[in-house]
This record gives C-alpha cells, structure tokens and sequence, in this order.
C-alpha cells in the first residue's frame, strides 16, 4: 500500500479534530499550522471530507471544521478511502476479475488476504483510538511484531 501525501494529510487533520472538545471549530490555519499541513492543500483535503460528510464545515468570523459524527465512529478506513478510493487495489480491477491463470492463479488469493490484513487495521482503528495514543490490541501487537523484526534486521524503526 502506498499512501498518497494527502491522504496521510487528511489522516493527521482528522485525528487533530478528533482531539478538539465537543462543539469548538477549528479554523483551516488552525488545523494546518498544528500539524504542518500547507494551508491551500488542506483547503483542498477537507472539501473532499466535508463532500463525504466526515466534517462539517461553519462559515463566518467563528466559523471552522468540525467532525461530522464522533471520532470513535470515524476510522482511518473512511479517511482513506474519502480521500484515496479504494484501500488495495489491483490495476483498478475487481479481484474477482483478475486475469490470473496457471502458477499465478494464487495471487488472487494473495491480495484478498492482503486486503483483509488491511482492513482488520484500518478499519478497526478509530479517530479516537489514535488520539488517544490507545490502538486496539492486534493493532499494537502487528505494531510491535514490526518493531521487533526492524530491530532483529539492524534497522531503524522510528
């Protein structure tokens, strides 16, 4: 999975909102200066949200965004598909529709399971769980198991 700048962009806007206490607007200069976001970029991020009704957006002097339901019904899944489409994806082709024959018949398989390995992440991880820095058990775990393979090989993970 490659993630787009946007899309990790939108991500990091939308679990800042997910830390805003109920009712307060945030500002877009607000939004983009608290995680770095160039400001015309993020204009461009939350229209995608507002068009997919993950914020609400207020006009006027106290105007500003804001999530459109609770950061525990928001996961990264929703953020990313709004902003990216699908989470896996093979050629724009339905894996069903793939054009695999002979040794290669697995790979269907392989991108299903790959997909699934995705969702069960993305999907089950919340707005507020990151926020809160509290991620589902398996979530933490795929973490650490990477963390302990990166070091086991010598390399950096942080």
């Amino acid at each position: 999975m490659r993630m787009s700048a946007k899309a990790e962009y939108g991500v990091r806007a939308m679990v800042q909102l997910a830390t805003v206490d109920g009712g307060a607007l945030v500002t877009t200069d607000d939004l983009a200066r608290a995680q770095s976001i160039p400001a015309q970029f993020l204009v461009d991020i939350l229209s995608d949200l507002r068009t997919d009704r993950l914020v609400r957006s207020h006009r006027g002097r106290e105007g500003g965004y804001e999530l459109a339901r609770p950061a525990a019904d928001i996961s990264i899944a929703d953020v990313l598909r709004c902003i990216d489409g699908p989470l896996a994806s093979v050629r724009d082709i339905g894996l069903g529709d793939l054009p695999y024959s002979g040794p290669t018949a697995a790979l269907t398989d392989v991108w299903r399971a790959l997909r699934a390995s995705m969702r069960s992440v993305l999907e089950q991880t919340s707005l507020a769980d990151v926020a809160a820095g509290a991620l589902p058990e398996h979530v933490r775990s795929l973490a650490d198991d990477y963390r302990d393979q990166e070091a086991a090989r010598g390399h950096s993970v942080e």
